[in-house]
C-alpha cells in the first residue's frame, strides 16, 4: 500500500474502496470483501443510505478501527442541522471519522463546513474536505476556515485530468481523490490502445493501469464495486510502476471532458433531497 500525507500530517491510503450506487447488502458485502484483499480505505456517504452497513462491515471484517481509514459525506440538507455529524456516527457505529467531507457545494455550505470544523476540534473527523467544489469555492472556504481541507473528491481521469486545479491544489497541500478514476465505465477511454499495449507489458488490466497512473500522479482512488473479482483487480496496484515516459503518453490523452457538470439547478436540487437516512437498513 502506498500512502498520501494530508497536511495535518496523517495518512490517508491512495487506493480504496467506493460505495456509490450500492445498496446496503451490496455495500456490506462490498467493503467486507474489500477490507479481507486489503483494502484499509472506505468511502461513503450521507446520500449513498448504506452508512449502516459500511458500519456493520466493519465490525465484521475484525479488524480494529485504528486499522481502517473511514470517510464520508455530509449532505446540503444536513449542513445546518447541529446533529448531523452525531448522527452520521451513530449510523457509521463508530465514535470518528478519519475524513469528513462537503459533498456539494450547495446550500449553506459555509455551515457545513463550519459544522465540520467544530467536529474535527471535537475529535469526532480527523481531517476534513471538500467534494465536487471547484477553484473559486475552494479559495472562499480558504479564506474563511480555521481548519484547512486536506482533500478534494472530484472527477478525475485520463480524459479529464484538472492539470490546473492540481496546481492550485498543490500550492495549498491539498490532496485530489478521484471518483470516476475510471472514465464511468467508458470503453472509449478503457480500451484505449495505449492502456491495451501498458497492460500487455507489465500483466495488468487497461483498468489497473489507469488507477496505477492515478497513484502515481497523487490521486487518491476509490473505484466501487460489487464483484469480488474486480474488487481484488482494483487493489493490486503496487507491485508495478509506470515510467515517466508513460504517464507522460497518459497524460497527453487529457480531452478536458467530464461525465459530470453540475448546474445551478442540479444544486438547488440536491438542498431540496432528504435522503432517508433513518430509514436505512
Amino acid at each position: 500500500m502506498e500512502y498520501a500525507t494530508l497536511n495535518n500530517g496523517i495518512k490517508m491510503p491512495m487506493a480504496g474502496i467506493g460505495t456509490f450506487l450500492l445498496t446496503p447488502d451490496e455495500a456490506e458485502a462490498s467493503v467486507l470483501s474489500a477490507l479481507k484483499c486489503g483494502y484499509r480505505l472506505i468511502d461513503t456517504a450521507n446520500a449513498y443510505v448504506n452508512e449502516r452497513a459500511v458500519g456493520r462491515a466493519m465490525k465484521k471484517s475484525g479488524l480494529s478501527r485504528e486499522e481502517i481509514f473511514l470517510e464520508t459525506k455530509l449532505w446540503p440538507s444536513f449542513y445546518e442541522q447541529p446533529d448531523a455529524v452525531e448522527k452520521t456516527l451513530e449510523r457509521l457505529e463508530t465514535p470518528y471519522m478519519d475524513l469528513l467531507l462537503i459533498h456539494q457545494p450547495a446550500g449553506n455550505y459555509i455551515a457545513g463546513y463550519k459544522q465540520m470544523e467544530k467536529a474535527c476540534k471535537e475529535g469526532k473527523a480527523k481531517a476534513i474536505g471538500l467534494s465536487n467544489f471547484n477553484q473559486a469555492q475552494i479559495q472562499e472556504i480558504l479564506d474563511m476556515c480555521e481548519v484547512k481541507p486536506t482533500v478534494l473528491q472530484t472527477e478525475v481521469h485520463p480524459y479529464f485530468q484538472e492539470k490546473e486545479l492540481k496546481r492550485f491544489l498543490d500550492k495549498e497541500g491539498i490532496v485530489i481523490q478521484a471518483w470516476y478514476p475510471l472514465g464511468h465505465g467508458d470503453k472509449a477511454l478503457l480500451e484505449e490502445p495505449l492502456f491495451a499495449e501498458l497492460g500487455q507489458k507489465y500483466g495488468k488490466t487497461n483498468a489497473q493501469i489507469i488507477l496505477r497512473w492515478h497513484i502515481q500522479d497523487g490521486n487518491i482512488v476509490i473505484p466501487g464495486s460489487k464483484n469480488p473479482a474486480h474488487i481484488q483487480d482494483n487493489f493490486d496496484l503496487f507491485d508495478f510502476s509506470l515510467t515517466d515516459e508513460e504517464m507522460k503518453k497518459i497524460a497527453a490523452m487529457d480531452k478536458k471532458v467530464r461525465y459530470y457538470t453540475s448546474t445551478p439547478e442540479m444544486l438547488k436540487a440536491y438542498v431540496d433531497m432528504v435522503p432517508d437516512v433513518d430509514g436505512q437498513k
